[in-house]
């Protein structure tokens, strides 16, 4: 599997550091139901846990965001106290967070909006499909050495996008529906502009001026209105992965971060080579996205690197093969092992599924609150 002569420079992986973010529901605890209580819980951690936290666009959604870490063991042991934080002040507060990638049964007139100056631009940009919104993702943010060369980097690794929301797929019902969809958060969240795969992009010049002409032509009115599903973040220096469902596991929570890290410093080291393929087609990348948004690991996309159409389920262990050098170097090449039981036992979306099945929305809603693992 191991990929010879991978490595170039002594020490390099060590700057490779990782943050998470997760958003989780808030939930009655009796039943599942959405709650307004993001404002309540940003005042209370304010001076406690100040950067811990943060604020999305409804009131019924909270962010946890960990500290910059090497060891991503230790990014996880962090979600856990976050989560647990939030778990004890929910106790005596009538409130409990929940995970999946959307709100089973929320209704999107019953959402109250964030009030302030980006949420409100956001808000009055998009209306309706704002409210709309109630999606719930995790995201990675990978820390890039040569930070003016992120943007090659991405244009390699929107090659692993798609095998890694089939991976973490977690979102198969919405407003009350069976959408028939693996990740309805994807299809909601995509309604949004500037949420697809990014176009390539030759250089962070490109990139800046894209951000800058839109800011000057009113499209966003800052830089994190461009909501790719893998952006280069100008404030953190990072790549920030934004593909993936939210995971009620956390041992999947470290899959997905463990993956994302190796493969963007195979991607890296690849690009030193001038090895990396940059130059990938849009059209094709966008399939086998709207393949990992509907169908499982059986399903059939082009991959343009081999030249050939291989199974959903293949990707996703060609992507394992081509990061192994680096999830070894990092030591973190266990996750293999737990990449092949998703595969075989299936995702938090078929999980969902399967509960739906027996219990209703009634027992899926109380479901998805009594399993998060902490």
């Amino acid at each position: 599997m191991a990929r010879k002569g991978l490595f170039l420079m002594n020490d390099i992986h060590e700057k490779f550091t990782i943050g998470i973010e997760e958003e989780y529901m808030i939930c009655n605890p009796k039943n599942g139901d959405l709650v307004n209580k993001a404002s309540f819980i940003m005042n209370h951690f304010k001076n406690i846990l100040p950067k811990r936290f943060s604020f999305e666009l409804i009131e019924a959604e909270i962010e946890s965001n960990t500290s910059v870490h090497y060891e991503i063991r230790n990014a996880i042991k962090e979600l856990s106290y976050l989560r647990n934080e939030l778990r004890a002040l929910g106790k005596n507060n009538n409130f409990c967070i929940g995970i999946s990638g959307t709100h089973p049964t929320a209704k999107p007139e019953n959402q109250k909006f964030i009030e302030n100056e980006s949420y409100d631009w956001v808000s009055s940009q998009l209306g309706y499909y704002a409210r709309r919104n109630m999606t719930f993702s995790t995201h990675m943010h990978i820390t890039i050495p040569e930070f003016d060369k992120s943007v090659n980097i991405m244009n390699g690794l929107r090659r692993w996008i798609a095998p890694l929301l089939s991976l973490s797929a977690n979102s198969p019902f919405f407003d009350g529906y069976e959408t028939s969809m693996r990740s309805s958060r994807t299809m909601q969240f995509g309604a949004f502009p500037r949420t697809n795969i990014p176009s390539r992009f030759d250089s962070i010049n490109d990139y800046k001026k894209l951000n800058d002409t839109l800011v000057s032509n009113g499209g966003i009115s800052k830089n994190r209105h461009i909501w790719w599903k893998i952006r280069p973040h100008l404030e953190y220096k990072t790549l920030e992965f934004r593909v993936c469902d939210a995971q009620r596991s956390l041992e999947n929570v470290r899959v997905l971060s463990s993956l994302t890290r190796a493969l963007t410093y195979s991607a890296f080291i690849d690009f030193k080579k001038g090895k990396l393929s940059e130059n990938l087609t849009l059209d094709y990348l966008d399939d086998a996205l709207w393949k990992a948004t509907k169908f499982n690991f059986d399903s059939l996309i082009y991959d343009e690197v081999l030249d050939k159409v291989i199974s959903m389920k293949d990707m996703i262990f060609l992507m394992c093969e081509y990061c192994y050098d680096a999830l070894k170097l990092f030591g973190d090449e266990d996750i293999v092992k737990e990449v092949e039981n998703i595969i075989t036992n299936g995702n938090e979306c078929d999980d969902q599924i399967a509960i739906y099945n027996k219990l209703g929305f009634e027992g899926l809603n109380l479901y998805l609150i009594d399993n998060v693992e902490f």
